[in-house]
């Protein structure tokens, strides 16, 4: 049962927590984490690319000279695909880039995720912020005294306004709630801070 240390707001060690073997001390298995960062990005693309087919240029209703006799080549529509203003053969439609993965697989690669942090020494329980209002500057001194990475990844047991709003602009900084956790977003940063009631609530849906 691996064991990390809880922090407090000023950087100070105030005690340590046993982490769940399930959950945060299996070996990661890269292929799941690869296909959950694959769907992610394939969520995140819009599909709105459209191009029109000759069907749909306007114009071209009028075939251009008579099929025969005027020595050149045959057509019915100036819209055709090799005409200069015409429509566009096997372009680009609107559609759905995402597709689905099994719910055993998406249990694998959070857990994994989870487990790579702890084993590389990427992840830190913080006891509390101690942010009673909106206050930038007290998150951002309390992710300095951490030694928090270039990109810090903040999970709350819960969404909290106060520590959205207060870390939002921070450079490289992003705040989730633990029931909105994704495998892109805890790979893709340097330092997992927990907050130490997130800790639990993981451990409640995925041990």
């Amino acid at each position: 049962m691996p064991n990390v240390n809880v922090y407090d707001a000023a950087g100070a060690v105030t005690g340590e927590i046993a982490l769940s073997d399930a959950v945060f001390g299996i070996e990661p298995h890269v292929p799941s984490m690869h296909l959950m960062v694959r769907q992610y990005l394939a969520n995140q693309r819009r599909g709105t690319q459209s191009t029109l087919t000759r069907g749909e240029v306007s114009g071209g209703g009028k075939k251009p000279w008579r099929q025969k006799g005027s020595g050149r080549a045959r057509h019915g529509s100036t819209r055709s695909p090799q005409w200069i203003h015409g429509g566009v053969a096997l372009g680009p439609k609107p559609r759905d880039y995402g597709f689905s993965v099994n719910k055993k697989v998406k249990r694998l690669a959070m857990k994994s995720a989870l487990s790579s942090k702890v084993r590389d020494g990427e992840m830190k329980v913080l006891s509390t912020f101690g942010l009673e209002e909106i206050k930038t500057k007290e998150a951002a001194k309390a992710l300095r005294a951490l030694e928090t990475g270039k990109k810090t990844l903040i999970v709350t047991p819960e969404a909290d306004r106060v520590v959205y709003l207060s870390a939002r602009n921070i450079e490289g900084v992003k705040v989730s709630p633990a029931n909105s956790l994704s495998v892109y977003d805890i790979l893709n940063c340097d330092t997992l801070l927990l907050l130490q009631g997130a800790v639990g609530k993981i451990e409640e849906v995925f041990a």
